[in-house]
């Protein structure tokens, strides 16, 4: 005799409808969870690359490594981190005023100090507020050094530029705007302990 399965009686267990919502819902906000640990590692991932570029161009540009700066040539035999770039710009409204500080001492430091602090607080997860906004000042000088929006350069060659608005200054400038806001300091970085200083709990800004 064939024996028919009752529907209400399959062996197979079933949690009740409340609970089966409640496993359901345990099991979105893990999701949501593991979401959102990762999101928080991808940001990481790329502040410490962004601030690999900072930190490197320095380093190039202080002991003349062969890359951006000729060995014998760095800031620390004597060359200017400044000169040849700014004495090269050749389009944009600023361009005379970029020349006249093109090789000055004061523009010299404050463009290497600039590299290194950004690099810095970028790669170890702190002060990213200022990183931000450092960083964001530095990519808008140079935008308007290279001056995308140029066809020609003042000799009549063509400027190189693929976009007229949107370069990888931009880029830059979005990525450490978008690290500060997501405050990505604190996973692989230093972010917590910095928050929890003393000075930092009473200066906000230098998050």
């Amino acid at each position: 005799m064939a024996v028919h399965e009752h529907p209400q009686q399959r062996t197979g267990f079933r949690l009740p409808s409340r609970h089966r919502a409640g496993a359901a819902a345990v099991s979105d906000t893990s999701q949501v969870q593991t979401v959102t640990t990762t999101g928080a590692r991808v940001f990481a991932g790329v502040r410490v690359l962004t601030g690999f570029v900072f930190l490197w161009a320095f380093l190039d540009k202080a002991f003349g490594w062969g890359y951006a700066t000729s060995s014998g040539k760095g800031w620390f035999d004597g060359g200017s981190p400044t000169k040849g770039f700014l004495n090269g710009v050749s389009a944009g409204p600023m361009q005379s005023t970029f020349h006249s500080w093109a090789g000055a001492g004061w523009a010299n430091w404050l463009f290497m100090l600039g590299l290194l602090s950004i690099g810095v607080a970028l790669m170890a997860g702190v002060a990213l507020r200022f990183a931000a906004v450092a960083g964001t000042a530095m990519m808008a000088l140079m935008w308007m050094a290279e001056w995308p929006p140029a066809r020609h350069g003042a000799d009549g060659s063509l400027s190189m530029s693929s976009n007229p608005l949107v370069d990888y200054h931009v880029l830059y400038a979005v990525v450490m705007i978008a690290l500060a806001v997501a405050s990505a300091g604190t996973v692989w970085g230093l972010g917590r302990i910095w928050a929890r200083l003393p000075i930092v709990r009473d200066h906000r800004w230098l998050l």
